[in-house]
């Protein structure tokens, strides 16, 4: 069974853009840069589906004008330059993927196989979490709605365009369930004419889901300025289970400290 890229999705979500609002604005960003396209709904239904490993090196650099992200973080393998004819027999769109395992996806035959998740968290969910300032030797807060998508025992987290504490600071997580306890990372790319002047953050985090699966409680680790290790606090609150169009765009807003 393929693998749904939910890490595009998410992305896409967070964008307020439905399948057939990405494949318009692949076909205008090639346009635009010269590299025409015939991205369709189709297309972008094959890669959130997980049929298709890698787009071609033309969807490629579309999707990274679109998303303004590189297509490593968008949950595909490094496109490929050739394409052969798709199972619905238009050529040149995608490539099904390879049946070789990547050095980096190998489990080691000593890993304990992971418990199995105690729900499905998909929804929108208040991400809080605490961080000192030794620059204004202060504690600051920061607040994003996020999506979160679930598929077995990962989860991908992207916060929504319009809906950060900090204006322009999006925010990203790929975490990992095991039972009750989520583990994985974090990146904050910081607002380029705030503070900290489009410096982009990231380290680990791990939590622990409470009983009622509507909160997720733990911490943060991450370097700071002067190369030291920093921590705070970090939690998840639930929101709404919804993730269509409306519930995204009701918390398409500024949270409240």
């Amino acid at each position: 069974m393929k693998t749904p890229n939910a890490k595009l999705r998410a992305v896409r979500m967070g964008l307020l853009m439905s399948q057939d609002d990405m494949a318009r604005a692949i076909r205008e960003a090639g346009t635009a840069a010269g590299e025409p396209n015939d991205a369709n709904k189709r297309l972008v239904q094959r890669w959130e589906a997980g049929i298709t490993a890698a787009p071609r090196p033309v969807y490629a650099r579309a999707l990274e004008r679109v998303t303004g992200l590189p297509i490593d973080a968008l949950g595909f393998a490094s496109p490929v330059p050739t394409a052969r004819v798709s199972e619905d027999g238009h050529g040149g769109h995608d490539l099904e993927p390879s049946s070789a395992t990547s050095p980096s996806s190998t489990t080691p035959t000593t890993q304990t196989e992971a418990r199995k998740p105690n729900g499905n968290y998909s929804g929108i969910w208040l991400s809080r979490y605490e961080f000192f300032s030794s620059g204004r030797d202060s504690t600051f807060l920061g607040l994003h709605y996020v999506v979160l998508l679930q598929h077995g025992n990962k989860l991908t987290v992207r916060s929504l365009p319009n809906a950060s504490l900090n204006p322009d600071s999006p925010l990203s997580m790929d975490l990992t369930l095991d039972g009750n306890v989520v583990t994985g990372t974090w990146v904050e790319e910081t607002a380029s004419e705030g503070y900290y002047a489009g410096a982009r953050y990231h380290g680990a985090i791990q939590m622990l889901i409470e009983p009622t699966g509507r909160r997720m409680v733990g911490k943060w680790i991450g370097f700071g300025k002067e190369f030291d290790v920093n921590t705070g606090p970090w939690t998840l609150e639930f929101k709404d289970a919804n993730t269509n169009k409306a519930a995204l765009e009701k918390w398409n807003i500024q949270p409240q400290a």
